[in-house]
């Protein structure tokens, strides 16, 4: 027959100071074998005293095994998306001269302030050996699905390209064939968009976004020591160029979103042969 202890009885247990005073305890089942009490962060201690409530004189207490998880790293402008990202690996490319973020020393013509370029029209000629045919081939073609995302973004170049070379035609002068750097890169970028897409990106980002940035400041110095201050179609945009630029930003960290971080890393070490490829062509310009 079930027996009931009365309350006064049972309130002389809570009031036991001793037992008021103990931490809460978590106590596994006393079957649990050593190795599970090994790999799940238990220590065995003893209860010399034999503390009243307890149901033995040993016990198992929790002690935490869990370490903290180590912070994970953040890459310089990841907070801001992946093309911040580029944005800081191209930077740091630069000279100080040419950005303030700029570490690289100055070992080649193209290298210095655009302010202290001394430009050619035959040189700036060579810009017919453009490789903006080739970039926007490609992205019309998509082989990889994700580049049809850079269709008619207002940032093409070709029919600016083309409008100015006619142009120099009619002033008399000859254009040159394709050939030597611009050659070399176009296919480069051919073989890049097929079998890598992530240093595709890249090429396609710095080409697009330093045309407007530096680009501009090529275009006024030709304007200025060698066109009578005429303003190239090459060096103009429809719209807002700022916001193309952030439509273009936009879709990059879209695209960028399905990339592992190894294939984002990828990407940005491609940074330096894009400025080299780059940099072969303006050299042409200054001889």
């Amino acid at each position: 027959m079930a027996s009931f202890i009365p309350i006064s009885q049972s309130q002389t247990l809570f009031n036991n100071t001793r037992l008021r005073k103990l931490p809460p305890l978590f106590l596994p089942s006393p079957n649990l074998g050593s190795d599970f009490l090994a790999k799940s962060g238990f220590v065995r201690f003893q209860n010399p005293r034999g503390i009243t409530g307890l149901p033995m004189k040993t016990a198992n207490v929790v002690v935490s095994a869990t370490t903290a998880e180590k912070p994970k790293k953040r890459y310089p402008g990841e907070a801001k998306g992946f093309v911040e990202e580029m944005r800081f690996v191209a930077m740091k490319l630069h000279t100080k001269d040419q950005a303030k973020e700029g570490e690289k020393e100055v070992k080649e013509p193209q290298e210095r302030p655009v302010a202290k370029w001394e430009p050619t029209i035959e040189g700036s000629l060579w810009i017919a050996n453009w490789f903006y045919d080739t970039l926007e081939e490609i992205i019309e073609k998509a082989s990889v699905p994700s580049y049809a995302e850079f269709r008619n973004t207002g940032l093409e170049r070709s029919e600016s390209l083309a409008k100015d070379l006619e142009w120099f035609k009619e002033q008399g002068y000859t254009i040159p064939e394709p050939s030597g750097p611009g050659i070399a890169y176009s296919e480069y970028l051919k073989e890049l968009s097929e079998t890598d897409p992530q240093a595709f990106v890249c090429h396609f980002y710095n080409t697009y976004f330093a045309h407007t940035a530096g680009g501009r400041m090529i275009g006024r110095k030709v304007a200025e020591k060698l066109l009578n201050n005429k303003e190239l179609e090459f060096y103009k945009w429809d719209g807002d160029l700022s916001q193309l630029l952030q439509n273009v930003r936009e879709k990059l960290n879209k695209v960028a979103e399905s990339w592992t971080r190894e294939e984002k890393n990828h990407c940005l070490e491609e940074t330096e042969k894009s400025f080299k490829h780059s940099g072969d062509i303006l050299r042409l310009i200054l001889s």
